[in-house]
């Protein structure tokens, strides 16, 4: 008895040490928002840092919009033909080269490419089946990318292109889906990329909600089960890998608009198994998360907690954990928000409704 006392005190003085330490660290980095013009009143919902200066973001009615100078000013723009299309994701290449990615069933699910800064546009790629319906898509590089759509009688039609020009249909090389089994296009990370051939997708809509990823590429992939929230309308949303190892999944459930659920899970094992963390402070669901950090190869060298720092954003929330999800800070006036990415700890935005957009820096 006399062993168990002190072991318990200890346990109960780390405990407390760990909870200051997690709350100095993040008074100590706490994040400043900056709100900037945006230049439309389109809802943005994807986002795409190319650098701490050039940023594409797009939205509802064709839009997009670039800024080259860290957000100072943004030039919005409607590709032609394309007036009525969600454009749910976006690539950008560099200042002058971007991807745009649409939804809906047949050929309103699109991809398009600029290569001079937004002036025209080049369709890439129009699904042409019709009961065919794409979420997201992710870049190895340049040209090397995979795009993820919802299932069709059990398989899931995944896109591969090896010259940003042509795509691929290597659906059969996936795992079958389950009974419902599709992805939520909430902020075109329901698909992430990290080194020249990982690749994980989230999926909903059936029971368990799934990751589902590839190492090689996309020539194989294998299915992991993941206990954040699952159901007809429930499930991960957003997915995003630090390195080779570590990631981070974010969800919930669309039937439920005023709770928190298990929406919040991390990797490290390189997705094979998840382990849910405290919940994000965020009712309904996670649309859009990230590390702070930014790109994998991005660790400028300080604090590697740095690393660890999460944004996580819906339309009902948003917060901020400083330990990858042990404790999270609640954001109660950043409402309305669908989508966040980062260059680096110092230029991040959210975007979302209405046109909204915001620097975020750590």
């Amino acid at each position: 008895m006399r062993l168990k006392l002190p072991l318990a005190r200890l346990a109960v003085l780390a405990a407390t040490i760990l909870l200051a330490s997690s709350f100095v660290y993040s008074q100590n980095h706490a994040p400043t928002f900056t709100p900037q013009n945006s230049g439309t009143t389109a809802t943005l919902i994807g986002i795409s840092p190319v650098s701490p200066n050039v940023v594409w973001a797009s939205g509802t009615g064709g839009t997009f919009i670039v800024t080259v100078d860290g957000g100072k000013h943004w030039h919005a723009g409607v590709v032609s033909g394309a007036e009525t299309l969600q454009f749910r994701d976006v690539q950008g290449i560099s200042d002058k080269v971007a991807y745009l990615l649409s939804i809906g069933s047949g050929t309103d699910s699109r991809i398009y490419e600029t290569t001079d800064g937004g002036a025209t546009w080049s369709l890439v790629f129009a699904n042409q089946n019709p009961d065919g319906f794409y979420d997201c898509f992710a870049f190895w590089n340049s040209k090397r990318a995979v795009v993820m759509g919802d299932s069709i009688n059990g398989r899931f039609p995944i896109l591969r292109t090896t010259d940003g020009a042509t795509f691929q249909d290597i659906g059969d090389n996936v795992p079958p889906a389950l009974p419902g089994e599709a992805g939520f296009a909430s902020s075109g990370t329901c698909i992430a990329a990290q080194g020249g051939k990982r690749a994980w997708f989230t999926t909903g809509g059936a029971t368990p909600a799934r990751v589902i990823a590839t190492t090689d590429g996309g020539d194989t992939w294998n299915a992991y089960s993941t206990p954040i929230v699952s159901g007809p309308a429930g499930g991960g949303f957003s997915v995003a890998f630090h390195d080779a190892k570590h990631g981070i999944l974010g969800g919930g459930d669309l039937f439920n608009p005023t709770g928190v659920s298990n929406n919040f899970a991390r990797s490290s094992d390189g997705g094979i198994t998840w382990e849910l963390a405290t919940p994000a402070p965020i009712n309904e669901a996670i649309f859009g998360l990230a590390y702070a950090q930014g790109g994998p190869a991005d660790n400028d060298g300080n604090d590697d907690r740095a690393g660890h720092i999460v944004v996580a954003t819906g339309r009902k929330g948003t917060a901020w954990s400083p330990d990858e999800g042990d404790t999270w800070v609640a954001l109660p006036d950043l409402i309305g928000y669908w989508t966040v990415a980062f260059a680096n700890p110092k230029a991040g935005w959210l975007a979302g409704m209405n046109g909204q957009i915001v620097k975020v820096s750590f």
